[in-house]
């Protein structure tokens, strides 16, 4: 893995794996930021305040199961489905979560010609197969309540084609987001409602929950029980009307125990959530069928200025940021880290971690590289390799 390591300079580049576990995850936006030194040292002191449940999870001995490690594939859009499958190879990664439409498109998976063809679908299979990866999950994240009929009705059609690739090649997950509609029946776009005052606001959000967003899970849900597929992964996110474990809560417990979580702690971290708290309060549901590896560096003192609700996208931003997405181990340190792959072994999670990056500096295939390490290493940790 070495000679296939970037060539931009990076502060763990000397450090063994002792070494970098030991000097954490945030320190290391200084080497990446001109001038950003100072905000890197205020969110370094972060993991200094975790609660003591996350603490107290990083000397569990739990159980000492291996998970495997893979990668979401829209971040190798680029690239052809047999390259892609060279470079994860490469990292020794262990499966793949394929994006089949929706959002993150369908760069590696062409489901209008194999959703309904067993013998295409066991054919793209088996160029996985063929090289030790798993394909684990079927991901389209969507939004099926869409006001726009259109928009729905495409996002609805992903999922039930997905539905059915996923009962061909015995894949028993399907990740997606749970959906917004708007704030009437006469909207056109999307209305996000999570403060329930002034009054007309809770009315738009009960109306959404009772006539859009239950209604068409319990159908979805039925269509994916008939296919055999009992788990559908939502990432709780923003914009979503799940969008929190709570929310989470309450569409399952009005659909079914089809609803479960794709465990994306890169939205939880801003909202104050304790990763630790969330994977076992959610684990002793039987809740997390999937998991984003994919963190958020806060910068306190923006968070102070601005509040968490400034989170920022592009490296340009950064300055000005009170949140934003980072490669695992460049947002929280290793050692959350560590203390979150125990979490999932302590709940026998039956998934993957699935490396999602959308990291602003390390972008692309640099940052799966770099949250792969990490993720490796703390696993090994755990285990005693």
């Amino acid at each position: 893995m070495s000679s296939r390591r970037p060539k931009d300079s990076d502060s763990s580049a000397g450090l063994d794996r002792r070494q970098f576990l030991a000097t954490g995850g945030t320190g290391l936006l200084a080497a990446a930021i001109p001038g950003a030194s100072k905000l890197a040292e205020a969110a370094g002191t972060l993991d200094t305040r975790l609660p003591a449940a996350s603490l107290s999870a990083q000397a569990s001995p739990g159980a000492k199961k291996k998970i495997p490690i893979g990668v979401f594939d829209p971040v190798y859009a680029k690239l052809s489905l047999d390259e892609m499958l060279d470079r994860v190879t490469a990292l020794g990664l262990e499966a793949m979560e394929i994006g089949t439409g929706g959002y993150p498109g369908a760069n590696h998976c062409p489901l209008d010609e194999i959703y309904n063809d067993s013998g295409k679908a066991k054919a793209w299979v088996k160029k996985f197969e063929d090289r030790g990866i798993r394909v684990a999950t079927l991901s389209c994240h969507g939004n099926p309540v869409h006001p726009d009929a259109k928009h729905a009705a495409k996002d609805a059609e992903t999922f039930r084609k997905t539905v059915q690739l996923a009962e061909r090649i015995d894949v028993k997950v399907i990740v997606g987001f749970s959906g917004c509609p708007g704030g009437s029946p006469t909207d056109t776009q999307p209305n996000w409602v999570t403060y329930r005052w002034p009054e007309e606001y809770d009315q738009m959000l009960q109306w959404q929950w009772k006539e859009k967003v239950i209604p068409y899970w319990k159908e979805a849900a039925k269509f994916a029980r008939d296919h055999g597929i009992h788990r559908l992964a939502f990432e709780m996110h923003p914009n979503f009307v799940v969008y929190n474990p709570r929310t989470l809560l309450r569409l399952r417990e009005a659909v079914g125990e089809e609803i479960g979580a794709n465990c994306d702690l890169s939205h939880l971290f801003w909202q104050g959530c304790d990763p630790v708290e969330v994977i076992r309060f959610l684990g002793k549901q039987g809740m997390i069928y999937h998991a984003h590896m994919k963190d958020t560096v806060l910068y306190p003192e923006n968070v102070a200025k601005y509040g968490v609700l400034n989170f920022v996208f592009e490296k340009a931003d950064l300055p000005h940021a009170s949140a934003a997405f980072r490669a695992v181990g460049y947002g929280h340190s290793a050692s959350t880290w560590k203390a979150v792959m125990q979490a999932y072994m302590d709940i026998d999670y039956q998934g993957i971690l699935s490396i999602e990056n959308e990291d602003p500096i390390l972008s692309g295939e640099v940052g799966v590289e770099r949250a792969a390490y990490v993720l490796k290493n703390v696993r090994d940790e755990i285990l005693g390799a």
